[in-house]
Order: C-alpha cells, then structure tokens, then sequence
C-alpha cells in the first residue's frame, strides 16, 4: 500500500511539474512568462497543494525546469523555484482557508522575483515598480485564474 501511495504522489508531481513547464511555454510565446510584467499561466496551478501534498515538489520541480529550458539567468534558475515552493507551502500549510491559501504565491512573487530581475537581469526599474507589476501578474495568474482552476477542482477532487 505505501509503495502505491509512493508512486502516485511521485506520478502526480511529475505531472504538475511538466504542466508547469507546459504552460510557461505558452506563456512565453506570447511575451507573458518573464520580465518586469509577466503572467504565468503556469503559476494558476500554485492552487494544487490545496488538493494534492505532491503539488509541492511538482511546482518546485516544474518551475526549475521551466526556467532553466527557457534560458534564464543563474540568479533566476536559483531563486524563482524557490519563490514557488515557499509560495506552494504557504498553499498547503492555509489549505482550511482556501482564499488565504492563494496568498503565498503570490506575495513570494511579488517579493522575489523584483530581486531577481534587478540583480539577474540588471533591471533598472524602480524596486517598487516591480513589486507592483510582477504583483499584478500572479494575482492575475493566482488569483484569478488559480482560483477559477481551484473552483473547477473543488467538487471532483477532496481537499486534502
């Protein structure tokens, strides 16, 4: 029993990892998945961890793998999975508060990822300025979309 509890929470993070990088892809063909405004599709499904525990490491893996096939900087390779995984903890951890559950991501983000595109990509735009449109954009990709994808999953799939 604990080996087939093993292989589907390894299965199903494997899954979310590449719809993350899936959907960065997408996103990035359309000019949405970095820089100073982005929107990552792929950031929607920080809203897992609600439902699967696997989630966590899905996202993490999903989004090292994703920034490192899209050619990020090291800066960015390094510290924007770790912005989705302490933003896909924070999910798990308010998982009893599903509206708060989506702030994580998206506070995460907005923290972080500022700090990367000024040392990383030496973006001279002002810090706050980039708090603001980076901010913008995951309440866009988590707090709009995530929570459509979260209503979506609600009545199929138990809350863990």
């Amino acid at each position: 029993m604990n080996q087939t509890m093993n292989t589907r929470a390894l299965t199903q993070g494997a899954v979310i990892a590449a719809l993350y990088v899936a959907l960065t892809y997408v996103a990035s063909f359309f000019g949405l998945s970095s820089g100073v405004i982005q929107v990552r599709l792929s950031e929607a499904l920080c809203v897992l961890p609600l439902f699967l525990p696997a989630a966590v490491p899905g996202l993490y893996i999903g989004c090292l793998l994703a920034n490192i096939l899209t050619g990020c900087v090291a800066l960015d390779i390094l510290m924007g999975p770790i912005a989705t995984l302490i933003g896909a903890v924070g999910t798990y951890l308010l998982r009893r508060h599903p509206r708060l559950a989506l702030l994580p991501p998206i506070l995460a983000n907005a923290v972080i990822v500022p700090v990367v595109l000024r040392y990383g990509y030496g973006m001279g735009d002002a810090m706050w300025y980039m708090v603001g449109t980076v901010g913008a954009g995951e309440i866009i990709s988590v707090g709009i979309l995530g929570t459509l994808l979260y209503e979506a999953l609600r009545r199929r799939l138990p809350a863990c």
